[in-house]
C-alpha cells in the first residue's frame, strides 16, 4: 500500500511540475502572439506605400502568427492532458485511502432479474463496479458492466495475460484515459454509428465536379479582371453567381453539417486514441488481435479518423464570414467540403463501428488492469481440470478493509453441495458474496483476494435477495419461487455454481424447512455444485443421506455479556443462537 501511494504521489508531483512549465509557456506564447500581431499591423501601416516590403512583412508576420497559434494550441492540449492525468492519480490516491464514494455507482446497470449481479452487489452504492470502474467514456463503462455480467468462462488465461500486460503499462493507460476523457461528445457513439449506417448520398455524380469546375472559372475571372481584360463588374456578377449556386445546395449541405459536425470532437480526439493503440507493441494474444482489428493494408484507422476530423474542421469554416462570402462565391467552399465529407462516409463509414468498439474494449480493460496494478498481493486463479471447482487459501472480499478482514480457506468439489449455518451477523451472507464475487472476478480474468486460488471455470447463478413487485402484483414468496424455477431450468443448460441464501423466507417455518430440503435434494440429484446458507439446522440432516452434502458453520459466542464473532468458516453445524440475546441487549424485549 505504501509503495502504491508513493508511486501515485510521485506521479502527481511530476505532472504538476510539468503543468507549471506548460502554463508558463502559454503565457509567453500569448505575449509573443500579441507582439507579432501588433508589429505586423504597425509595420504594414508605416510602410504601406512600399508594396514589396509590405508583402514580405505580411507573409513573415502572418506565418509567424500562424506558427504561434499552432504552438499555443498544442501547449493548451498538453495542459488539458496534464490536468486529466493529475486527476487520474488523485483518484487512485483517494481510493487507496479508502474513499471511492465519488466514483460512478453504475446504478444504470442494476438488474434484479440478472443471474447474480443484484444479489452480490455488483452495481450501486459501495459496489464492486464503483470500486473497479475507471473507464473514461460512457461506452467503456457499458462494456465493463457487460464484461462483469456476461457469465463467460472461456479464455481465462488469455484474459489474465492481457490484464497483466496492461497493468504494467501505467503511463500508457493514464495517457489513454486522459485522451478519452477530453472528448466532449454531443451525441453518443451509438447515434454516430447509426447516422453513418443509414446515410444516403445526396450529391449526384455531376455535382462532384461542380466545385472544381467553378473554382477554375473563378480563378480565370480573377486573373482576367486583374489584368483588366474583363471589367470589375463581371467579377462582381460572378461573385453573386457563386452565392446563388451555393444557396441551391444549402438545404443538403446544412443537413449534412448539422449531423456530421456533432461528431467532430469525437473524431478529433479518438484519432489520437487510435494512434496510441496502433503504435504500441503488445505481446498478449487478445490485445494483439484487437490491435489488428483497426489495422488495414491501405490505411490505418487513426488516419481515417484524422482525415474525417480535418474534413469536418474545413466544413466548419462555413461559419467564418470570409469563407462564407468569398470562399463560397468563388470556390463553392461549402459544397466542396460537403462532397468531401460525403465521400469519406461512403468509403469508410463501415469501419467506424469496429474502431470505436476497439477503443471501448481498451477503455474497459484498462479498469481491470488498474485493479490488478493496485492489488499486487492478489493472485490470478490457477485453472485446473480436476474434481475441485474451487480450492483457495485465505479467501477474502476485496471491498473489506484488509486490516479488519477475516480470510478463510475454502474448497468445494464438483457435484458437491455445502450447507452453511450460523447465528445472525456471523458472516454467512458476506462469505457467500465473497465466493460469488471471486467466481465473477476469475471469469473476467482478474486476480482474486486470496493467497492461492485453484479454479475449474464455472458459471454463476444465485438466489440471495428477492423482492415483491407491486407493479406486477407479485408477492415476495411468488418472486422467490420464480427465481428458484429459473435456477432449475438454467443449470440444465451448462455447468453452474449455485449460491443460495435463506431460501423460501416467504412461508412458515415448517413449510420452509420441508421445501428447502426437497429443493436441495433436487439440486443434488441433478449433480449440481453449490452452497446454501440457512438458519434452519434441520436442513443439515441431509448430510446423512447424501455423500455430496457437507455441513459448515459460522459461530458466535457470548462473553461477558458481549456477542463475539470470529467469522471463521468451520466444519459442522452451528448450535448457538443470538436473536433473543440481541433483542434483550438492545432493550427491545
Amino acid at each position: 500500500m505504501k509503495n502504491l501511494l508513493s508511486f501515485y504521489n510521485s506521479e502527481e508531483k511530476q505532472l504538476k511540475n510539468k503543468l507549471l512549465k506548460v502554463k508558463k509557456n502559454l503565457k509567453i506564447l500569448s505575449l509573443l502572439r500579441l507582439t507579432v500581431f501588433i508589429l505586423t499591423v504597425v509595420s504594414i501601416y508605416l510602410l504601406f506605400e512600399n508594396t514589396l516590403i509590405t508583402t514580405v512583412i505580411l507573409i513573415v508576420g502572418g506565418s509567424s502568427f500562424y506558427f504561434l497559434v499552432v504552438k499555443y494550441s498544442n501547449e493548451k492540449l498538453e495542459k488539458n492532458l496534464l490536468n486529466c492525468k493529475i486527476e487520474i492519480n488523485q483518484t487512485e490516491i483517494a481510493v487507496l485511502n479508502g474513499d471511492f464514494s465519488f466514483l460512478p455507482k453504475g446504478n444504470e446497470y442494476l438488474d434484479s432479474d440478472h443471474h447474480f449481479s443484484h444479489d452480490i452487489d455488483l452495481f450501486g452504492e459501495n459496489s464492486f463496479f464503483q470500486y473497479l470502474n475507471r473507464t473514461a467514456s460512457a461506452d467503456g463503462s457499458r462494456r465493463l458492466a457487460n464484461l462483469m455480467t456476461e457469465n463467460q468462462t472461456s479464455s481465462i488465461y488469455q484474459k489474465q495475460e492481457a490484464i497483466k500486460e496492461l497493468s504494467e503499462k501505467v503511463k500508457w493507460r493514464q495517457h489513454f484515459s486522459a485522451l478519452i476523457s477530453m472528448v466532449k461528445t454531443e451525441i453518443p457513439t451509438k447515434k454516430i454509428i447509426g447516422f453513418f449506417k443509414n446515410y444516403k448520398t445526396v450529391f449526384s455524380k455531376i455535382a462532384l465536379f461542380l466545385p472544381i469546375s467553378f473554382s477554375i472559372i473563378s480563378i480565370l475571372f480573377i486573373v482576367l479582371t486583374f489584368f483588366e481584360i474583363l471589367p470589375f463588374n463581371a467579377l462582381v456578377i460572378w461573385f453573386f453567381v457563386g452565392l446563388i449556386v451555393t444557396s441551391l445546395f444549402l438545404k443538403k449541405t446544412q443537413r449534412l453539417y448539422t449531423n456530421a459536425s456533432k461528431a467532430k470532437d469525437t473524431f478529433r480526439q479518438y484519432y489520437l486514441v487510435l494512434q496510441e493503440i496502433e503504435n504500441t507493441n503488445f505481446s498478449s494474444n487478445i490485445l494483439k488481435e484487437k490491435q489488428k482489428e483497426i489495422q488495414s493494408e491501405n490505411k490505418k484507422a487513426s488516419s481515417i479518423f484524422n482525415e474525417f476530423s480535418k474534413a469536418l474542421d474545413a466544413f466548419d469554416q462555413r461559419n467564418n464570414l470570409l469563407i462564407a462570402s468569398l470562399g463560397n462565391a468563388f470556390f463553392l467552399w461549402e459544397i466542396k467540403c460537403a462532397i468531401k465529407v460525403e465521400k469519406w462516409i461512403t468509403l469508410y463509414s463501415h469501419t467506424i463501428k469496429q474502431s470505436l468498439e476497439v477503443i471501448t474494449f481498451f477503455d474497459a480493460k484498462n479498469s481491470l488492469a488498474n485493479f490488478c496494478f493496485n492489488h499486487p498481493n492478489y493472485v490470478f486463479p490457477e485453472i485446473v481440470k480436476d474434481s475441485s471447482i474451487i480450492n483457495s487459501q485465505k479467501l477474502g472480499h476485496p471491498l473489506l478493509n484488509s486490516k479488519n478482514r477475516i480470510d478463510n480457506d475454502f474448497e468445494i468439489n464438483k457435484n458437491s453441495f455445502l450447507i452453511v449455518t450460523g447465528a445472525n451477523m456471523a458472516g454467512k451472507s458476506t462469505f457467500l458474496r465473497t465466493i460469488s464475487l471471486s467466481i465473477v472476478m476469475a471469469n473476467i480474468g482478474l486476480p482474486v483476494c486470496a493467497n492461492s486460488f485453484k479454479y475449474k471455470p464455472v458459471k454463476l447463478i444465485t438466489s440471495m435477495r428477492t423482492s415483491d413487485s407491486l407493479a406486477e402484483n407479485e408477492s415476495y414468496f411468488y418472486s422467490e419461487l420464480k427465481r428458484l424455477k429459473l435456477i432449475v431450468e438454467t443449470i440444465q443448460t451448462d455447468d453452474y455454481f449455485i449460491v443460495l441464501d435463506e431460501i423460501l423466507k416467504g412461508t412458515n417455518s415448517k413449510d420452509k424447512a420441508s421445501g428447502s430440503k426437497k429443493f436441495v435434494e433436487k439440486l443434488v440429484t441433478l449433480n449440481t455444485t453449490g452452497i446454501i446458507a440457512t438458519h434452519d439446522v434441520s436442513l443439515c440432516e441431509l448430510e446423512n443421506d447424501f455423500k455430496e452434502i457437507k455441513n459448515f458453520f459460522f459461530d458466535a459466542k457470548i462473553d461477558n455479556n458481549e456477542l463475539i464473532f470470529d467469522y471463521l468458516f468451520k466444519k459442522g453445524v452451528c448450535e448457538n443462537r443470538n436473536a433473543s440475546f440481541l433483542l434483550k441487549k438492545m432493550k427491545i424485549i
